[in-house]
């Protein structure tokens, strides 16, 4: 289905590609590509989760071409062999969306993947960082556009620079909050270093009709769920526009695309103001070292 409020341009010969595509809002980003003819590239951690999102696009856009592969964020061996694969095939790659995330908000045992890496810390941040470390060459021969999908919380959290791993004192808000803060801090360092690829940030607003966040999800009431969507709240559709608008907007970039109703909670996508802790060149230097390093040595 077609966004309403962003523009998108006939994208027949593009290529696309969108992490966290299988689900919420990834989903909805994904279908709007796809129905304006981009050639998907759609990376699942299930093939079974996968075959089901192209079957669910294909509703809406028959015609929609995928290449389903396999990548696991929280493993960097699958990040490595997903953008080798990639590489070596040296077909361009115009448009990516780094959408995918999870948010454990309202639990409160730290888990460590099999990398050594707190949870919320790889999959949001590092994997991403990884991947585009990885496909360097090929995102500046094909001169990529990205989207980078950041959080609203970053309003409200900064990276823990001391301990942004949460090893010494876990909390699932703000050990989300940091990942996705770096993410946004890598990104503008990307951008300024990488003149060949374009990258703007973007992020959905408060969208509980997802699979994120689930312990606080389970305790909003059905009622109040529905008063509150497209009033406090984004449905996936709606919410997908802000990534959409980073992916085509002319505005000067790095630009920052998010809701714009009240608060940036809801409402059509516009073109705002950074974020205070987003403005933070120092910041982005130390998360792109960072990013390198523990990539090169994982």
């Amino acid at each position: 289905m077609p966004s309403r409020g962003v523009v998108v341009p006939d994208l027949d010969g593009a290529r696309a590609l969108v992490t966290g595509a299988t689900s919420g809002v990834g989903l909805e980003i994904a279908r709007v590509l796809a129905a304006h003819g981009a050639h998907m590239v759609l990376p699942a951690r299930s093939r079974a989760k996968g075959e089901s999102a192209i079957a669910a696009i294909r509703e809406t856009a028959p015609a929609a071409r995928f290449e389903l592969r396999d990548l696991d964020l929280v493993s960097l061996a699958s990040v490595r062999g997903f953008a080798d694969g990639l590489i070596a095939e040296g077909r361009p790659l115009d448009l990516i969306v780094l959408n995918a995330g999870i948010a454990r908000v309202g639990e409160r045992t730290r888990v460590v993947t099999e990398d050594g890496f707190e949870l919320h810390f790889q999959t949001n941040f590092l994997g991403h960082a990884h991947l585009v470390l990885s496909l360097l060459p090929l995102l500046r021969s094909s001169h990529t556009r990205i989207a980078v999908q950041g959080s609203i919380v970053s309003a409200l959290y900064g990276v823990a620079w001391e301990d942004p791993q949460f090893a010494r004192r876990y909390s699932a808000l703000r050990a989300y909050a940091s990942s996705k803060t770096a993410l946004a801090l890598f990104a503008l360092e990307l951008a300024r270093r990488e003149p060949d690829v374009r990258v703007d940030l973007c992020h959905p607003g408060v969208v509980p009709a997802t699979a994120i966040a689930p312990e606080i999800r389970a305790r909003v009431s059905p009622g109040i769920h529905d008063f509150a969507v497209g009033r406090l709240w984004n449905p996936p559709a709606q919410a997908a526009e802000p990534a959409l608008l980073a992916l085509t907007t002319d505005a000067p970039g790095p630009a920052f695309c998010a809701p714009g109703g009240l608060l940036q909670f809801s409402g059509p996508a516009r073109v705002r103001r950074a974020f205070r802790r987003l403005i933070d060149p120092d910041g982005s230097r130390w998360i792109w070292d960072l990013a390198q390093k523990l990539a090169t040595t994982a």
